[in-house]
């Protein structure tokens, strides 16, 4: 069975106490436990990581490339926190992956947040976006991957 490879950047490991009147109470935990379900009952398996450096993540991205050659993954869901409004690496790991399907997923709507937060690097580099939906974005995100793939269009 492939897998989806569920990644999470900077501070998302405080999930749950960091700013709850922005991102909520489910800590990442929660998220993971609630993908793992979504990802069993779509006929996938999950993994998941999270990291505060841009390196490890750049380096995940990599080893999915390979592994989405290799048929172990089949599409990424990535909440780069932060550095989506920042990092031209990430956006460069994720183009030269393809075809490797990467959904962009934030639980905020950064769109009516910050402005420095309403510009995405990591966008015109994904297979879809989801934005502002709270922690059920990433469900949202998962079930559209998978549909994507049966479609034939990831």
């Amino acid at each position: 069975m492939s897998a989806f490879l569920l990644l999470n950047g900077p501070n998302l490991n405080l999930l749950g106490t960091r700013e709850p009147g922005v991102y909520g109470a489910t800590t990442l935990a929660d998220v993971e436990t609630q993908c793992r379900a979504t990802a069993q009952r779509l006929g996938f398996g999950l993994e998941s990581f999270q990291s505060n450096h841009e390196g490890a993540l750049i380096d995940r991205i990599h080893d999915a490339g390979r592994r989405h050659q290799a048929g172990e993954i089949a599409g990424v869901v990535f909440n780069p926190g932060a550095l989506t409004h920042t990092s031209i690496a990430l956006f460069d790991a994720i183009g030269g992956v393809k075809p490797l399907p990467v959904i962009e997923v934030h639980i905020s709507n950064v769109h009516a947040r910050e402005a420095f937060r309403h510009h995405s690097y990591i966008s015109p580099a994904a297979a879809g976006i989801v934005v502002g939906f709270g922690t059920d974005g990433y469900t949202l995100a998962l079930e559209g991957l998978a549909r994507k793939i049966a479609a034939g269009r990831a």
